[in-house]
C-alpha cells in the first residue's frame, strides 16, 4: 500500500495559524495547491484525516472515500474510525485500495509516521508567515528524507516531494 502525507505549510513551517480566526480554514493556501491536492487525492481514492481537519473542510470531498479519525463523533457521508493505522490499511487493501492520502492534522500525521507507514511526503510551501502556528507533527519526530522533486506550482508556491530514507 502506498501511503503519502500531503500538506500545505507556511514558509515558516506551520500547517495552520495558531489563531484560526486570522486566516480561517485553508484560505491561505493557493489555488495551485488546492488543484494539486484535489488531483493527487482523487488519484489515491482514499483520504484519511482527523476530526478537526474534517471540520475545517466542512464536508466530504467528492471523488474520494473519506475516513475521519474520531473517538466520539460521526459525520454524514464519511467513514469514522479509531482503528490502529496498520489495521485500517489492511482493511482498505481488502477493499481493493492501493493508495492512501494522509491529510492531517498533526496528530494523524504523527500517528501514521510513527507507525512507519508513510512512504512519501508532498509539502506545498506557501508564501505566508504565521510566526506561531500548528506544527506538521504533534510531537518530536526524527526521520531522514530523500528529496525526490521540487515543482513550481505557480509564481508563488512550490511543491516539494520527499521519500523516506531507510
Amino acid at each position: 500500500m502506498n501511503v503519502f502525507l500531503i500538506a500545505a505549510i507556511s514558509t515558516d513551517g506551520f500547517i495552520a495559524p495558531s489563531n484560526g480566526a486570522l486566516l480561517p480554514s485553508t484560505a491561505w493556501t493557493s489555488g495551485a495547491d488546492k488543484k494539486f491536492f484535489t488531483e493527487r487525492t482523487k488519484q489515491a481514492g482514499v483520504i484519511i484525516m482527523g476530526s478537526r481537519t474534517f471540520e475545517t473542510i466542512g464536508r466530504p470531498l467528492p471523488g474520494r472515500h473519506t475516513i475521519v479519525y474520531s473517538n466520539d463523533k460521526t459525520y454524514e457521508g464519511v467513514e469514522t474510525t479509531n482503528k490502529d493505522p496498520h489495521l485500517l490499511l489492511k482493511d482498505l487493501e481488502k477493499r481493493g485500495y492501493t493508495e492512501v492520502a494522509i491529510c492531517g492534522g498533526a496528530s494523524v500525521y504523527t500517528m501514521f509516521l510513527e507507525a512507519g507507514l508513510i512512504n512519501t511526503f508532498y509539502l506545498t510551501v506557501e508564501p505566508v508567515l504565521f510566526g506561531q502556528g500548528v506544527s506538521l507533527f504533534s510531537k518530536a519526530v526524527s526521520v531522514n528524507l530523500s528529496l525526490q522533486t521540487i515543482t513550481k506550482l505557480d509564481n508563488q508556491s512550490i511543491l516539494i516531494e520527499y521519500g523516506i530514507r531507510h
